[in-house]
């Protein structure tokens, strides 16, 4: 039996365990409804088939924008909150994600990851596993063995490194899924136009075009055009009952921590909070999240501001944010932005408005008003 044929005959039954723990993790999550749990799980299998003791999974978060810890086994998950990790800093990571290959290493630990994580959770080895599929980078798996543990052994090497395919195939599966809801709600908006154009304009136009002749309307005529009119208003009135817009993509973070991690990603822009804590309703975080990642947004690509306020009153059952910035070049013009554009369709369908314009020498702002249940 040569080399390879016994590598591979040694390798296959890690194979059948990886498929076993991952489809046991995604069966009970499912069955028990604890999607969110999902990566914990997977953590807690992988210290069942392999030597690691304490494991946690960092994964990319498209709605957050961020990396974020996605689950964890034998570790407090609250020793990582409010911190923020990037491949910039943790070169350990980026080198497993490049490779595509599980990583066991010892050396030069303060360097390779973030410091302050190396020295709170006192790991001496650390395994590294990537989570990528198709050449994109969804995240990793960390973990250690402990002080007394051995080596890991190439199956379960080849466990980690085929449990992270199949935690990145299930995340871009996931990622597919909200693709998915995005195209039906545009194919919804799309039936919206197209209804409104044939059933409300075209009456409007028959009844323009009766009431612009020349010749003096008889009593038939009168009550048609009344009667056009008031389908026309109906029809109108039916379709503005369905949404008008995206809805904001549900969230598990808060307005509150969202403007720190802004400030933390774009400290050239200052960022401060203004007059008081942040605060706003848990119905409405999506959405008031959404306005503000699209504020700063154009505030990084459109100004070269220095400061930018961020502000939040709730009273009499209605929310308000406020987000104003300097650095406004004296030459913008021009219609606002796809992005504040749809913004306004949200805030229209959740009952409340969105303002923004010029607010007198450099400043813009941008202000969200809703409405909301008072507990």
């Amino acid at each position: 039996m040569s080399d390879e044929t016994a590598s591979a005959t040694q390798l296959a039954p890690a194979h059948a365990d990886a498929i076993e723990i991952f489809a046991e993790v995604l069966a009970q999550s499912e069955d028990e409804g604890l999607v969110d749990d999902f990566y914990s799980r997977l953590c807690e299998g992988i210290t069942r088939c392999t030597a690691l003791r304490r494991v946690v999974i960092f994964r990319y978060d498209s709605a957050r924008r961020r990396i974020v810890v996605a689950g964890a086994y034998g570790v407090d998950l609250a020793l990582f909150a409010g911190g923020f990790f990037s491949v910039e800093t943790a070169a350990l990571a980026r080198e497993a994600l490049e490779q595509d290959r599980v990583i066991e290493t010892s050396e030069d630990l303060e360097h390779r990851l973030p410091a302050d994580y190396v020295a709170l959770l006192a790991a001496r080895t650390v395994v590294c596993s990537p989570m990528s599929a198709r050449g994109r980078w969804m995240g990793v798996i960390l973990g250690d063995r402990g002080d007394e543990g051995p080596p890991l052994t190439a199956s379960e090497r080849e466990v980690l490194w085929i449990l992270g395919k199949m935690a990145a195939l299930a995340a871009m599966a996931r990622a597919a899924t909200r693709q998915h809801e995005r195209a039906v709600a545009l194919e919804e908006r799309i039936d919206l136009a197209r209804e409104v154009h044939e059933r409300v304009v075209q009456r409007l136009f028959g009844a323009s075009l009766a009431l612009s002749g020349d010749q003096p309307f008889d009593e038939e005529t009168r009550r048609r055009c009344a009667e056009e009119v008031q389908a026309a208003l109906a029809d109108l009135r039916t379709a503005m009952q369905r949404p008008l817009g995206r809805s904001a993509a549900a969230t598990q973070t808060t307005l509150a921590e969202e403007v720190v991690r802004l400030a933390h990603a774009h400290p050239e822009l200052g960022i401060v909070v203004d007059d008081g804590p942040i605060v706003a309703p848990p119905s409405l975080e999506p959405l008031a999240q959404s306005v503000l990642a699209e504020a700063i947004r154009n505030v990084a690509k459109h100004t070269h501001a220095t400061r930018v306020g961020v502000h939040t009153e709730m009273s009499d059952g209605t929310f308000v944010l406020e987000v104003i910035n300097d650095g406004v070049p004296a030459t913008v013009s021009g219609p606002a932005g796809m992005g504040l554009r749809l913004a306004g369709f949200e805030a229209l369908q959740a009952g409340g408005l969105l303002e923004f314009g010029a607010r007198g020498g450099d400043r813009w702002q941008i202000r969200l008003v809703l409405p909301f249940e008072e507990q």
